[in-house]
Protein backbone atom coordinates (compact mmCIF):
# COMPACT_ATOMS: atom_id res chain seq x y z
CA UNK A 1 0.00 0.00 0.00
CA UNK A 2 2.79 2.44 0.91
CA UNK A 3 4.55 1.55 -2.35
CA UNK A 4 1.44 2.45 -4.40
CA UNK A 5 1.14 5.76 -2.56
CA UNK A 6 4.77 6.62 -3.33
CA UNK A 7 4.32 5.70 -7.01
CA UNK A 8 1.20 7.85 -7.28
CA UNK A 9 2.97 10.75 -5.58
CA UNK A 10 5.96 10.35 -7.93
CA UNK A 11 3.70 10.42 -11.01
CA UNK A 12 1.75 13.38 -9.64
CA UNK A 13 4.93 15.38 -8.97
CA UNK A 14 6.25 14.59 -12.45
CA UNK A 15 2.95 15.57 -14.08
CA UNK A 16 2.69 18.89 -12.23
CA UNK A 17 6.30 19.74 -13.06
CA UNK A 18 5.74 18.84 -16.73
CA UNK A 19 2.65 21.04 -16.84
CA UNK A 20 4.51 23.94 -15.21
CA UNK A 21 7.35 23.55 -17.72
CA UNK A 22 4.92 23.74 -20.64
CA UNK A 23 3.08 26.77 -19.24
CA UNK A 24 6.30 28.66 -18.49
CA UNK A 25 7.73 27.87 -21.94
CA UNK A 26 4.56 29.06 -23.69
CA UNK A 27 4.71 32.22 -21.56
CA UNK A 28 8.35 32.80 -22.58
CA UNK A 29 7.42 32.11 -26.21
CA UNK A 30 4.85 34.92 -25.95
CA UNK A 31 7.77 37.28 -25.29
CA UNK A 32 9.91 35.57 -27.98
CA UNK A 33 12.31 34.30 -25.31
CA UNK A 34 11.74 30.52 -25.61
CA UNK A 35 13.88 29.87 -28.67
CA UNK A 36 16.43 31.45 -30.94
CA UNK A 37 20.01 32.59 -30.46
CA UNK A 38 19.05 34.61 -27.39
CA UNK A 39 16.70 32.73 -25.13
CA UNK A 40 15.69 32.99 -21.50
CA UNK A 41 13.30 30.08 -21.14
CA UNK A 42 11.78 30.61 -17.67
CA UNK A 43 10.82 26.93 -17.53
CA UNK A 44 14.48 25.92 -17.42
CA UNK A 45 14.65 27.02 -13.77
CA UNK A 46 12.59 23.89 -13.07
CA UNK A 47 15.63 21.78 -13.99
CA UNK A 48 16.85 22.46 -10.43
CA UNK A 49 13.89 20.55 -8.96
CA UNK A 50 15.75 17.20 -9.03
CA UNK A 51 17.58 18.76 -6.07
CA UNK A 52 14.37 17.93 -4.16
CA UNK A 53 12.85 14.97 -5.98
CA UNK A 54 13.80 12.48 -8.69
CA UNK A 55 10.24 12.89 -10.06
CA UNK A 56 11.43 16.18 -11.52
CA UNK A 57 13.63 14.31 -14.01
CA UNK A 58 10.76 12.84 -16.04
CA UNK A 59 8.72 15.95 -15.23
CA UNK A 60 11.03 18.46 -16.90
CA UNK A 61 11.90 16.02 -19.67
CA UNK A 62 8.27 15.40 -20.65
CA UNK A 63 7.50 19.08 -20.16
CA UNK A 64 10.33 20.10 -22.48
CA UNK A 65 9.26 17.54 -25.09
CA UNK A 66 5.66 18.78 -25.05
CA UNK A 67 6.66 22.46 -24.94
CA UNK A 68 8.96 22.04 -27.93
CA UNK A 69 6.13 20.44 -29.90
CA UNK A 70 3.53 23.02 -28.81
CA UNK A 71 5.78 25.98 -29.65
CA UNK A 72 6.49 24.57 -33.12
CA UNK A 73 10.03 23.33 -32.63
CA UNK A 74 11.84 21.54 -35.41
CA UNK A 75 12.02 17.74 -34.96
CA UNK A 76 15.74 18.00 -34.12
CA UNK A 77 14.89 20.53 -31.41
CA UNK A 78 12.13 18.35 -30.02
CA UNK A 79 14.55 15.41 -29.76
CA UNK A 80 17.89 16.99 -28.90
CA UNK A 81 16.52 19.96 -26.94
CA UNK A 82 14.63 17.47 -24.79
CA UNK A 83 17.83 15.42 -24.46
CA UNK A 84 19.71 18.53 -23.26
CA UNK A 85 17.06 19.09 -20.59
CA UNK A 86 17.16 15.42 -19.55
CA UNK A 87 20.95 15.49 -19.23
CA UNK A 88 20.75 18.72 -17.22
CA UNK A 89 18.10 17.30 -14.88
CA UNK A 90 20.08 14.07 -14.36
CA UNK A 91 23.19 16.13 -13.59
CA UNK A 92 21.24 18.21 -11.10
CA UNK A 93 20.04 15.05 -9.37
CA UNK A 94 23.53 13.55 -9.26
CA UNK A 95 24.98 16.78 -7.81
CA UNK A 96 22.12 17.48 -5.38
CA UNK A 97 24.55 17.37 -2.46
CA UNK A 98 25.61 20.93 -3.33
CA UNK A 99 22.82 23.41 -3.94
CA UNK A 100 24.96 25.71 -6.11
CA UNK A 101 26.86 23.15 -8.19
CA UNK A 102 23.63 21.25 -8.94
CA UNK A 103 22.39 24.22 -11.00
CA UNK A 104 25.28 23.97 -13.46
CA UNK A 105 24.53 20.77 -15.45
CA UNK A 106 21.54 22.29 -17.30
CA UNK A 107 23.71 25.27 -18.24
CA UNK A 108 26.45 23.05 -19.65
CA UNK A 109 24.19 20.56 -21.44
CA UNK A 110 22.19 23.30 -23.15
CA UNK A 111 25.25 25.42 -24.00
CA UNK A 112 26.81 22.37 -25.69
CA UNK A 113 23.78 20.87 -27.48
CA UNK A 114 21.48 23.79 -28.39
CA UNK A 115 24.00 25.72 -30.57
CA UNK A 116 24.04 22.80 -33.01
CA UNK A 117 20.24 22.84 -33.14
CA UNK A 118 20.20 26.58 -33.76
CA UNK A 119 22.77 26.35 -36.56
CA UNK A 120 21.79 23.14 -38.31
CA UNK A 121 18.07 22.65 -37.59
CA UNK A 122 17.00 26.29 -37.72
CA UNK A 123 19.75 27.49 -40.07
CA UNK A 124 20.64 30.55 -37.99
CA UNK A 125 23.66 32.49 -39.17
CA UNK A 126 26.42 32.68 -36.62
CA UNK A 127 29.24 30.77 -35.03
CA UNK A 128 28.63 27.83 -32.72
CA UNK A 129 30.71 29.53 -30.00
CA UNK A 130 28.43 32.58 -30.19
CA UNK A 131 25.31 30.43 -29.80
CA UNK A 132 26.97 28.55 -26.93
CA UNK A 133 27.65 31.89 -25.26
CA UNK A 134 24.14 33.29 -25.73
CA UNK A 135 22.39 30.05 -24.75
CA UNK A 136 24.78 29.67 -21.80
CA UNK A 137 24.01 33.18 -20.56
CA UNK A 138 20.27 32.52 -20.80
CA UNK A 139 20.73 29.26 -18.90
CA UNK A 140 22.81 31.00 -16.21
CA UNK A 141 19.98 33.49 -15.75
CA UNK A 142 17.27 30.81 -15.55
CA UNK A 143 19.05 27.85 -13.93
CA UNK A 144 21.65 29.44 -11.69
CA UNK A 145 20.03 32.75 -10.69
CA UNK A 146 16.31 31.87 -10.89
CA UNK A 147 17.14 28.30 -9.87
CA UNK A 148 18.79 29.46 -6.64
CA UNK A 149 15.82 31.70 -5.94
CA UNK A 150 13.51 28.73 -6.50
CA UNK A 151 15.57 26.45 -4.24
CA UNK A 152 15.61 29.11 -1.53
CA UNK A 153 11.84 29.66 -1.82
CA UNK A 154 11.05 25.93 -1.70
CA UNK A 155 13.50 24.99 1.05
CA UNK A 156 11.25 25.91 4.00
CA UNK A 157 8.25 24.07 2.53
CA UNK A 158 10.03 21.19 0.78
CA UNK A 159 8.59 18.54 3.13
CA UNK A 160 5.02 19.63 2.42
CA UNK A 161 5.57 19.63 -1.34
CA UNK A 162 8.01 16.78 -1.92
CA UNK A 163 7.69 14.65 1.24
CA UNK A 164 10.79 13.17 2.78
CA UNK A 165 13.95 14.55 1.23
CA UNK A 166 17.03 12.53 0.49
CA UNK A 167 20.14 12.50 2.64
CA UNK A 168 21.96 14.54 -0.01
CA UNK A 169 19.47 17.38 0.30
CA UNK A 170 19.67 17.25 4.10
CA UNK A 171 23.47 17.45 3.83
CA UNK A 172 23.29 20.40 1.40
CA UNK A 173 20.95 22.27 3.73
CA UNK A 174 23.18 21.87 6.77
Amino acid sequence: MESNRKQILFIMHAAVIAALYVVLTVLAAGFDLASGAIQVRFSECLTVLPFFTPAAIPGVTIGCFLANIITGGMPQDVIFGTLATLIGALGTYLLRGNRFVCTLPPVVSNAVIIPFILKYAYGLDGALWFFALTVGIGEIITCVIFGQILITALMPIRHRIFGDVTEAVKKAVN
